[in-house]
């Protein structure tokens, strides 16, 4: 569960904390520990885990001595144990590898960076543990939010958002007191789209889609953001971040990415964070949490910033948004079937087999899959999540 809004006492998080990294040659993965080595004194790397690049994990734990790694694909871990020969780092192989390191005793903060559904199984073991977990994995609560915060109720559990826009929510909920909250605001910079003319939208290409005009990003997170659906993700991760219904969860365009997301009060005030498009600031402050450390960090410039632009998204030119919505006011397995036809769609269109359009209707098809289920296990959740990549992939 989250953390109550009122911090705890500036110093209960001075001991050196032991961090493990699931997902740690991803984006957000590699910016966490260039954020960690600027902390030697508070943050120490236990333990990193990958997907299926062994090469850079190896180099990873070269440069910062892990006490174990974990490479979740089985032909990796020859190739990757043979580089790490000598080096007394314990390597390991497969999903329940990766699920090993999040209970491991030895680690207290876990950074639950695993893209994708994929990442379900390990943040579950975190969260199992009792563990503090840092979630950049928003596909967890996605797919299975409910079954998430129970366990983390049942554990004592704290889940600390990493994406810019719930850390954002976070920080502006921090000593307010519970049930003041009126409407979230989750800010979109609207992607390279924005301004494209939808008669067009036939012809994008996935090189285009990945140009993002203000984020350096993953390639599915990119696509996802041009389309909007992670905007859609968000606003399900926020409604089970922070326990807020659909109908006061809004998303603004914001082309400047300065604002990253706004609570507004039910006395009518509203409180926004603020800061450059980094998302080392994010990383840094699940990691460092309830504290705030001195870091170079890039600033914003308020004399020449100029104008902030906010304006409604438009759910005719992007379909994904409003699917998402759709989704969670469903409930049940729908969130589940969504993400995964979200997944397959982002995949099939950037090996070039369907349209920039075609991804909505894919993950329209896929959603079917969820209709009528109430799935409360993770074995229930994935065999929604199965049906509806078998739907998308025939879509």
């Amino acid at each position: 569960m989250l953390p109550t809004h009122r911090a705890p006492a500036p110093d209960a998080s001075r001991a050196l904390r032991r961090l493990a990294i699931l997902g740690s040659t991803g984006s957000i993965g590699s910016q966490a520990l260039e954020v960690a080595t600027l902390f030697p004194d508070r943050l120490a790397i236990d333990s990193l885990a990958a997907g299926s690049d062994w090469a850079g994990l190896a180099a990873q734990a070269r440069a910062v001595h892990p006490r174990a790694v974990a490479i979740a694909d089985p032909a990796a871990y020859a190739p990757l144990r043979e580089a790490l020969a000598g080096t007394g780092i314990e390597v390991t192989a497969g999903d329940a590898a990766v699920s090993a390191l999040a209970e491991a005793p030895e680690a207290d903060l876990v950074l639950a960076a695993v893209v994708g559904a994929a990442g379900l199984a390990s943040t579950l073991a975190a969260v199992r543990a009792g563990k503090a977990v840092a979630l950049a994995n928003k596909e967890a609560l996605v797919v299975a939010g409910a079954l998430v915060l129970r366990l983390a109720a049942e554990t004592g559990a704290t889940v600390l958002p990493v994406d810019s826009e719930h850390s954002a929510l976070f920080q502006c909920l921090v000593g307010e007191p519970v049930g003041t909250v009126e409407q979230l605001t989750l800010t979109a910079s609207g992607g390279p789209f924005r301004d494209r003319p939808a008669d067009s939208f036939a012809s994008i290409t996935p090189a285009e889609a990945l140009r993002h005009p203000n984020w350096a990003m993953g390639a599915k997170i990119t696509v996802d953001s041009a389309t909007l659906m992670n905007k859609g993700l968000e606003v399900i991760e926020a409604h089970w971040l922070f326990g807020v219904p659909a109908g006061r969860i809004q998303v603004a365009i914001h082309p400047q990415s300065a604002v990253h997301s706004v609570v507004t009060f039910v006395d009518g005030s509203a409180k926004a964070q603020l800061g450059v498009p980094d998302m080392k600031v994010p990383i840094q402050y699940a990691l460092s949490f309830p504290e705030r450390w001195p870091a170079p960090h890039a600033r914003l410039e308020f004399s020449t910033l100029g104008a902030l632009d906010f304006s409604a998204p438009d759910l005719d030119r992007f379909p994904c948004l409003g699917l998402a919505y759709d989704a969670l006011h469903a409930g049940g397995g729908v969130p589940a079937a969504l993400n995964a036809a979200n997944e397959v769609a982002v995949r099939r269109f950037l090996d070039g087999s369907l349209s920039f359009p075609g991804i909505a209707r894919c993950v329209e098809a896929g959603m079917a899959a969820g209709q009528g289920t109430a799935p409360d296990t993770v074995d229930a959740f994935m065999a929604v999540d199965a049906e509806a990549r078998a739907l998308a992939a025939d879509a």
